[in-house]
């Protein structure tokens, strides 16, 4: 295997973790269950795992940050996340916030239903990109 079949294979598996999160992010939605700060997490996590999936798949080395907006920054101009998600600030808060108690407030089903529409729209728009490269996603897509 060369070392551009295992990079390709390396972001393709990034892109199924983020599929797998929005998947289950969904389930939690509809399951009407009070579990909307994990709904924002995963939603995160997806989002943060798609972004890497792209900087994986342009051999960019990234650093070991939650930073959606930072991680993005990273791409080329050309991947057309940089210009449909200028800011993903909101979405990068639930990183941490979701995951221990503190000084916030608590995530709303409003804010869990944003989160994964956002997030699902950082995915397909990555998966959409491998296709462009000539990578194909199959089985990747978090729909």
């Amino acid at each position: 295997m060369s070392d551009l079949d295992a990079a390709v294979g390396d972001a393709l598996r990034w892109l199924q973790y983020s599929a797998e999160d929005l998947d289950v992010a969904r389930v939690l939605l509809r399951s009407h269950a009070p579990a909307s700060r994990h709904v924002c997490w995963l939603s995160q996590q997806a989002a943060e795992k798609a972004l890497k999936a792209a900087l994986v798949l342009e051999g960019t080395e990234f650093p070991f940050t939650h930073d959606l907006d930072a991680l993005r920054n990273r791409l080329p101009e050309d991947w057309q996340v940089r210009t449909t998600h200028t800011d993903l600030a909101e979405l990068t808060q639930w990183a941490v916030e979701t995951r221990y108690p503190g000084d916030w407030p608590e995530a709303t089903e409003l804010d869990a239903i944003r989160s994964e529409a956002e997030a699902r729209a950082v995915h397909n728009s990555v998966e959409m990109e491998f296709r462009r490269r000539g990578v194909d996603p199959s089985g990747t897509d978090g729909n």
